[in-house]
């Protein structure tokens, strides 16, 4: 039996083999380039990596990793999860753009640079829903991340608040509470088949992509897209049971709620039916003269009503004009309540002050108390 194992050895025996030849072939090519008076580096030029059989990750563009193993865990509850409130997700974006802002607008404090000009330098969060693609967007002029900070923030480095939800989750605790523990941006999932983030960081001379499809790898790669100047777009690729986030009105309802205390104006790119008076083109009047001959056949008080507005036409000296349907589209502005903070605290409604203290928490609980000065 022994014997047997020696002369046909499995998959895993050969891959050994392999590997052991490769690092003695290249320790031998680095003795014999190396001069005679220099110390021997034997892992010179050789590249040492976890491969994954995964065909996925062969396939997929740019630089490939591996989920953080509780981010993985983290992203299979999102998957498989049941709940029902899936609009929590945009809540989430919506506070992580804040957040970013907040961040860049803090270090304009010190340094206006850091704001850029022309549209970069507008502190604001826009959405697009895209019925045709079936995606949705949503852009912020925050702060950005850059390579690593893609790399590290959405994957690869163990975060505590990772941990804690799992455990949470497992102790019967609610999807919707993700927000408290640092990790909302993965409830894209609820709605989402693949997400793409592009970035652009002022700590940073390129723009990148991290993407995935919410398998156990992301990858991350050059942005070679429309540039940002500074700040992140998402791009989710909806579900097809998910596609009532890309209908207007839904969007403005979810937008006004999840935003009520967010402090930067919010756009959402809409489209609506206009109508406009138009000069009446020559072979539009032949048109109108052909009906109106038709109609003549109708009877003869029909007759002299139409020889009557005609005679009046004639006698107008104004261009004759028609209205037409046309499409618009356009940021619309959808947050545009007041904050909390800028109104006469004799207005505000307990209820309002209640939903603030959770908004700015996370806490599902009361407020002890409150004061307003």
């Amino acid at each position: 039996p022994r014997s047997n194992q020696l002369c046909a050895p499995d998959t895993t025996h050969v891959e050994m083999l392999r590997l052991l030849v490769t690092c003695v072939c290249a320790v031998a090519a680095a003795t014999a380039s190396a001069p005679e008076d220099a110390p021997l580096n034997l892992w010179s030029g050789v590249t040492v990596g976890l491969k994954s059989d995964d065909a996925s990750v062969e396939k997929g563009a740019g630089e490939q990793y591996q989920f953080q193993a509780d981010v993985n865990k983290l992203m299979d509850i999102i998957i498989n999860s049941l709940y029902s409130k899936k609009e929590i997700f945009l809540r989430e974006l919506i506070s992580n753009g804040s957040d970013a802002l907040d961040k860049v607008r803090f270090m304009s404090l010190t340094d206006s640079a850091v704001l850029g000009e022309g549209d970069t330098s507008k502190l604001e969060m826009k959405l697009i829903a895209d019925k045709e693609a079936k995606t949705l967007t949503l852009i912020d002029r925050g702060c950005g991340m850059s390579k690593e900070d893609l790399i590290n923030h959405l994957g690869t480095v163990a975060q505590s608040g990772t941990s804690s939800f799992i455990e949470a989750f497992q102790q019967g605790a609610d999807v919707n509470l993700i927000g408290q523990f640092g990790v909302g941006f993965y409830s894209v999932y609820l709605v989402a088949d693949n997400v793409a983030v592009h970035s652009k960081s002022n700590e940073d001379d390129k723009q990148w992509v991290w993407e995935s499809t919410a398998d156990s790898t992301f990858s991350v790669y050059e942005d070679k897209g429309e540039e940002l100047g500074r700040g992140t777009k998402i791009v989710l690729t909806l579900k097809e049971d998910c596609l009532e986030f890309l209908e207007e009105e839904r969007l403005k309802g979810l937008i006004k709620r999840y935003s009520e205390f967010i402090n930067f104006p919010i756009y959402l790119y809409t489209t609506k039916e206009e109508e406009e008076e138009v000069p009446i083109e020559e072979g539009d009047e032949d048109d109108e003269e052909g009906e109106d001959e038709e109609d003549e056949e109708e009877g003869e008080d029909e007759e002299e009503d139409e020889e009557e507005i005609e005679d009046a036409e004639e006698e107008d000296d104004a261009p004759k004009t028609k209205k037409v349907k046309k499409t618009v589209s356009d940021w619309e502005l959808v947050n545009d309540a007041k904050a909390l903070w800028t109104r006469n605290p004799s207005d505000i409604t307990d209820d309002e002050y209640k939903s603030f203290y959770q908004s700015l928490t996370k806490d599902v609980g009361e407020p002890l108390t409150h004061t307003h000065f």
